[in-house]
């Protein structure tokens, strides 16, 4: 078995396999794939060495002559669905772009919705979260900033995606485990609610519902935070 040592070591510049022998059976792509398969179907905690190796027919200790740890098989897998991100030719319109990158971002983590859990500049750099961020930056063209600013930018739009992912995952495996309908769920709720803000305690609360009193339209909730995004880094938004 392959063992990491004390000396820190990237996944992405060791070989493919190590240790002498035959031809390798499988490659990084096989592995990544085999547990995006099993991650998509049953969650990131059904993810570990052994499933991914009955997955892909071998045994669990061969597995790591691939791959030295689980946080390196996370790294592959993150950079297997990095691949999906569409790139295009950029319009010119930064914003406009960058809109789609977002959506692109969201859409990506709705198909993969353990994707949110692994979000971290740890695993940013491999080959096609690289690919990913050249492709951003391309779009960013138009924008005159630093790149560091342009990378802080790329940075925050990407956080506040997979926090609104996230949210949206969590409410939807809140509400299929309810033992009742979504809807009995929600006026129980909205009748406390709506007693508690009678109760005359809240009086800026009382405005706010009285302002709009729902339901909220998560599409344009979304919509408005990308655009307060890009406002952010607009020095035309910004100066006046």
């Amino acid at each position: 078995m392959a063992v990491r040592g004390a000396v820190p070591e990237v996944i992405w510049a060791r070989p493919e396999r190590t240790g002498r022998g035959p031809k390798p059976a499988y490659t990084r792509d096989d592995i990544a794939a085999a547990a995006v398969r099993i991650a998509d179907a049953q969650g990131l905690d059904a993810v570990s060495m052994r499933h991914v190796a009955a997955e892909l027919g071998c045994g669990t200790m061969s597995l790591y002559n691939y791959v030295p740890r689980k946080e390196d098989l996370y790294e592959l897998m993150v950079d297997a669905v990095s691949a999906e991100h569409a790139r295009w030719e950029p319009s010119g319109d930064w914003r406009a772009d960058m809109r789609r990158v977002a959506g692109q971002t969201r859409e990506l983590m709705r198909r993969h919705p353990w994707l949110p859990r692994l979000m971290s500049p740890v695993y940013g750099f491999s080959p096609n979260a690289l690919r990913y961020l050249e492709h951003c930056l391309a779009c960013l063209d138009p924008l005159e900033a630093p790149y560091g600013t342009k990378l802080e930018f790329i940075a925050l739009l990407n956080g506040m995606v997979t926090t609104y992912v996230r949210n949206e995952l969590d409410t939807a495996e809140r509400v299929r485990a309810l033992p009742w309908s979504e809807d009995e769920e929600n006026a129980v709720r909205i009748a406390y609610l709506g007693s508690r803000i009678a109760s005359g305690a809240y009086p800026r609360m009382a405005a706010a519902f009285a302002e709009d009193a729902g339901p909220i339209d998560l599409e344009a909730v979304f919509e408005r935070a990308v655009e307060r995004v890009l406002d952010a880094f607009d020095p035309e938004r910004g100066a006046r």
